[in-house]
This record gives C-alpha cells, sequence and structure tokens, in this order.
C-alpha cells in the first residue's frame, strides 16, 4: 500500500472540505442538532448533486461512480471534521454496503440507484435492546417464506431509523442461535405495523430512533438464513468507516487545543509554552498521527477486499476510538473553563468521541474481537 495520497484523492478531499466548512459551520451544526430529522434536505441534497457524494463507493453498474473506500474514508474524515448532520453514515456506509453484500444483481439495480443519488435515504437495523454487537444479540424472528416474510420484535441504536425510506432489518429464522440462521431483509418506512421512535441520544449530531415491528411485511434480501458472512463483513467496513471519521474529528481537536495554547495568554506568556500543555499537545499528536496510519490502511485493505480486512477493521476501531476520546478530553483540558460550557464546541466533539467509541462496539470490545481473529 502506498500512504500517500494521490493527487486526485487530495483534489477531493480539497473540495469535500471546502463544501463541509461552507454547510456544516459551527451554528449550522447547533441548528440541526435542535430539529428531529437531523440534517438539512437541501445541504443533502447538493452533496449528491454537485459533489456526488451519496454515489462516490457504489458501483458504476448500479449508480454510483465506482470508487473505493479510500475515497470513502478521505470523505468520512472531512465530514467528521465537522460533526456534519446527515444520514451519510446510515445510508451510505450501513445500508448500501448490506446490500452490495448481502443482495442479489437485480436487488441491487433496484435499491442502490436511489441511494446514490440521494433520492432515498436508507438505514440498517442490526442491534436490540440488549445492547450486543455480534451475532447472539440478533434474536428477531423472521416467520414466512419466499419473498414474503414478517418480522416481529424491536431493534434499537438504528442510526436515522426513523427518517429513512428504506430499512434493512437484520432477523433470524426461528429456531436458529448463534451465527445460523440470519437474514436481510428490506422494509419500507411506512410500513403498516412499523413504529419508530425517535430517540435521546448524547451526541445529538447522530439521530438514533427505536424501531418496534408487529408483523411487518418484508422482502429477503439474498439467501435468508446465510446472512452472516455477508452481516460481519458490512461491521467490519462499518467499523473502518468509523475509524476514518473519528480520525478527523480528533485532528480537529488537536487543531483546536494547539491554536488555543498560542493565543491564551496566562502569567504574562502563551500557555502552550508551559511543559505540561507542551506534553498534552505533543501526546495527542502521536495518537492522531498512529491512529491515521491504521485507519488509512483499514480503508485501503476495505477497499481491496483484502483478507487482512477483519483484523485490520478492530485494530483501527479500537486504537483510533481511544485516540479520538482521549484528544477530545485533552481538547476541554487545555481549554480551561471555557471547555466545559455550552457556548464552546469542545463537548460537542467529546460527545460525538464517546458516542463513536461505543457505537459498533467499544475499544475492549474489539480488542477481544482481535485477539479471536489472530487466534490469541
Amino acid at each position: 500500500m502506498n500512504f500517500a495520497f494521490s493527487e486526485e484523492q487530495e483534489q477531493l478531499r480539497d473540495a469535500v472540505r471546502r463544501f463541509m466548512e461552507t454547510k456544516s459551520a459551527s451554528e449550522d451544526v447547533r441548528r440541526l442538532m435542535e430539529t428531529t430529522d437531523g440534517y438539512d434536505p437541501a445541504v443533502w441534497a447538493q452533496m449528491a448533486n454537485e459533489l456526488g457524494l451519496q454515489s462516490l463507493a457504489i458501483p458504476e453498474e448500479f449508480g454510483g461512480q465506482g470508487f473505493t473506500f479510500v475515497e470513502l474514508g478521505i470523505v468520512l474524515e472531512e465530514m467528521g471534521r465537522v460533526l456534519l448532520c446527515a444520514p451519510y453514515f446510515s445510508s451510505v456506509v450501513l445500508a448500501a454496503n448490506a446490500i452490495l453484500n448481502a443482495g442479489t444483481d437485480a436487488q441491487k439495480a433496484e435499491l442502490l440507484p436511489g441511494i446514490a443519488a440521494g433520492e432515498t435515504i436508507a438505514a440498517l437495523a442490526f442491534t436490540e435492546p440488549n445492547g450486543k454487537w455480534d451475532a447472539d444479540g440478533i434474536t428477531m424472528e423472521a416467520v414466512g417464506g419466499g419473498d414474503a416474510y414478517t418480522l416481529t420484535g424491536t431493534k434499537h441504536f438504528v442510526i436515522d431509523g426513523h427518517t429513512a425510506d428504506t430499512i434493512v432489518v437484520v432477523a433470524r429464522q426461528a429456531g436458529t442461535t448463534g451465527e445460523d440462521g440470519i437474514g436481510f431483509f428490506v422494509v419500507a418506512g411506512d410500513a403498516a405495523g412499523l413504529t419508530r421512535t425517535p430517540l435521546a441520544t448524547m451526541d445529538q449530531t447522530r439521530k438514533q430512533a427505536r424501531l418496534d415491528f408487529a408483523g411487518v411485511a418484508a422482502t429477503p434480501l439474498g439467501t435468508v438464513g446465510a446472512g452472516w458472512p455477508a452481516l460481519s463483513k458490512t461491521l467490519d467496513q462499518a467499523a473502518v468507516a468509523m475509524a476514518n471519521e473519528s480520525i478527523g474529528g480528533a485532528q480537529k481537536c488537536l487543531e483546536m487545543a494547539v491554536e488555543y495554547a498560542k493565543v491564551r495568554v496566562q502569567f504574562g506568556r502563551p500557555i502552550g509554552s508551559f511543559q505540561a500543555i507542551k506534553h498534552k499537545c505533543a501526546d495527542m499528536l502521536l495518537e492522531v498521527e498512529s491512529g491515521k496510519s491504521a485507519a488509512y490502511y483499514a480503508a485501503w485493505a476495505a477497499g481491496e477486499d483484502n483478507e487482512e480486512l477483519p483484523v485490520v477493521a478492530s485494530l483501527a476501531k479500537a486504537y483510533v476510538s481511544d485516540a479520538y476520546f482521549h484528544a477530545a478530553a485533552e481538547n476541554i483540558q487545555i481549554h480551561g473553563g471555557i471547555g466545559f460550557t455550552w457556548e464552546h464546541d469542545a463537548h460537542l466533539y467529546f460527545k460525538r468521541a464517546k458516542s463513536s467509541e461505543i457505537l459498533l462496539g467499544d475499544a475492549t470490545y474489539h480488542r477481544e474481537l482481535l485477539a479471536q481473529r489472530i487466534g490469541i
């Protein structure tokens, strides 16, 4: 792998950064946090029509541009820098990859063009009230056969589940346990028997919902009962995407802290000249740069569908989660009293760092998973 980005990739980064800094300024983030939907439809349309971000990593035969996970990682990193409020992670990372990994070519041709065009908001519903991220956590049963199934049960922590037009639901065949019997199902967002309840979350920049299914009609996606490999791959890809998004936020926290340390004067000198502050900034820099290496390598592995993906996905998610949370916490400490106030953005990054750490499994979970995958 070449750790240097190409000229075209750097141009993509520059274009996305300019757009994000204009459309996701602090006042925009705070305004959208207070809304139920949590995003601006006009900006969402601009992302699709002007930059083609929703179609970036979707294959060309299904309405996308056919770029790799490396380019997707660049976009996510820039979104993480500004805490973008939009259903991008849910639609483009979770749902689209689930469809690509589990669906037939006909189903991909039916479902993906709408996501690529930004016309369809999609979500992936796999976690349940038990809070588990593995196969044992999936208890919802799918009843039926052929192309007609019904789903009954509850899905929790569904990112953008309350605004999604299409929901990809993970359930299992009756009588199965563990990795056996898992399948993907497609449900319309306004399906009869589906109740969607927005959740009050610590990180208000990423909306989540509880979905209650009461005999909801569902169409199977791919082969019912053989869905665990597709789900496992989807979760690994999501972990890589989360690592790249998080490293963008961590870099922003580092920049905020260093800038403040340069201008904040105490005892007649900038606080950045004090050894304690120097050490904090140096430690943050080391962790952020190391996190970039892990996130970028994981993005390459995902883009190449490399056999190392399961290992590096957990490694990147674990390391970057810790790095982001530490950078966000130290950013507040360096800012001192002002960093604790509602008016300062430092606390927004702290909340995003904590929620991103837990989402898809925390660092402890992924270290355990990493140990299992390398045979320790």
